[in-house]
């Protein structure tokens, strides 16, 4: 089996793309660990719940966030409801719709999540010094424009 090119012999997306693996992967990692059994996407659920704890989100906003089709945010949040993380009530706007809302344990798990996340992501950077990981930041954002 062929060995992977050199660092030098790759483009700055190629870089990127294994930076992004190796970051999912880690993540997946200490997911494991603290996660309670909870699928990347149900904690990502849980996280956009959080920020929109007091109007509620629709599954279709969900699924846009989290970037999947509405029937798989449908599964997240059915999933996120049998483990009462989340209560689903009548959207006033629509009545044929439901809003999702963290319960109270939801709210908990969701401020775990978000830790777990933080310290993932710090040790992540770590190998960066303060400078360079505003500037990773910045072009970061740069590349989200």
């Amino acid at each position: 089996m062929p060995s992977d090119p050199a660092p030098d012999d790759l483009t700055e997306l190629d870089l990127l793309m294994r930076v992004a693996r190796q970051w999912r992967h880690t993540g997946a990692r200490a997911a494991a660990g603290h996660g309670g059994g909870l699928t990347p996407h149900q904690q990502r659920a849980l996280l956009s719940l959080h920020r929109h704890a007091e109007e509620g989100v629709r599954v279709s906003g969900l699924a846009e966030h989290l970037g999947i089709t509405p029937r798989s945010a449908t599964e997240v949040a059915d999933a996120l409801e049998a483990a009462g993380l989340l209560t689903r009530s009548p959207d006033p706007a629509d009545r044929r719709a439901a809003l999702l809302r963290l319960s109270t344990q939801g709210r908990r798990r969701a401020e775990q999540v978000r830790v777990h996340r933080t310290e993932a992501a710090e040790r992540a950077v770590s190998r960066l010094d303060p400078a360079d990981r505003r500037e990773l930041r910045r072009l970061l954002l740069a590349l989200l424009d």
